[in-house]
């Protein structure tokens, strides 16, 4: 039986380059030049960080990455882009290196979103109960319950008898004036 050798740890390997886009993109329609702009980024890094089955899906770009690629729109993407690319595993994560202000300022907004969604999250969590008290506040339920669905089958109740009136005829409307031939049919 043979051993096991030694579980490899997780290396990372992180890397910068400057890729350029202007030759794949100048090929590429003028309405898809962007899309063709992220494809070309990922089909470098496959080449350039050594994935073996070429396989695009195992590059992910970094939201900011994106806005700046597309930040002029689908018809006119940079000529070139520099990244940080690190490797963990078999998944490359993609970064860019130089966010503009515009960038840098939209994610401090939302990290300070997420900050306020977290502490407003805690807040509301309700504080520990005792055995006694979660007894109580479990009978309590039950009650809730048991009236809940006293009101929803009297409510199933006034659907049902709505139904059978309905389907009977009850009282139908004359009409007041004849409808003229035309619009009878």
């Amino acid at each position: 039986m043979a051993k096991k050798s030694p579980a490899k740890t997780e290396e990372k390997l992180e890397r910068e380059y400057v890729i350029p886009l202007r030759k794949k993109t100048k090929i590429a329609v003028r309405y898809k030049k962007t899309p063709k702009a992220i494809k070309t980024i990922k089909e470098f890094l496959v080449r350039h960080m050594k994935i073996r089955d070429r396989d695009l899906s195992k590059i992910k770009i970094d939201k900011s990455l994106n806005e700046i690629v597309w930040f002029r729109g689908i018809k006119k993407p940079p000529a070139r882009i520099k990244v940080r690319a690190v490797k963990e595993g078999e998944i490359v994560r993609v970064y860019a290196v130089e966010a503009p202000e515009r960038i840098k300022f939209k994610e401090l907004r939302e990290e300070k979103r997420e900050k306020k969604a977290v502490e407003t999250a805690s807040k509301k969590k309700l504080p520990v109960k005792t055995e006694e008290k979660q007894t109580e506040q479990e009978k309590k339920e039950e009650k809730e319950k048991v009236k809940a669905g006293a009101e929803i089958s009297k409510q199933i109740e006034k659907a049902a008898a709505k139904q059978t009136k309905q389907q009977v005829g009850g009282k139908t409307k004359q009409p007041k004036r004849q409808i003229r031939k035309a619009l009878a049919k």
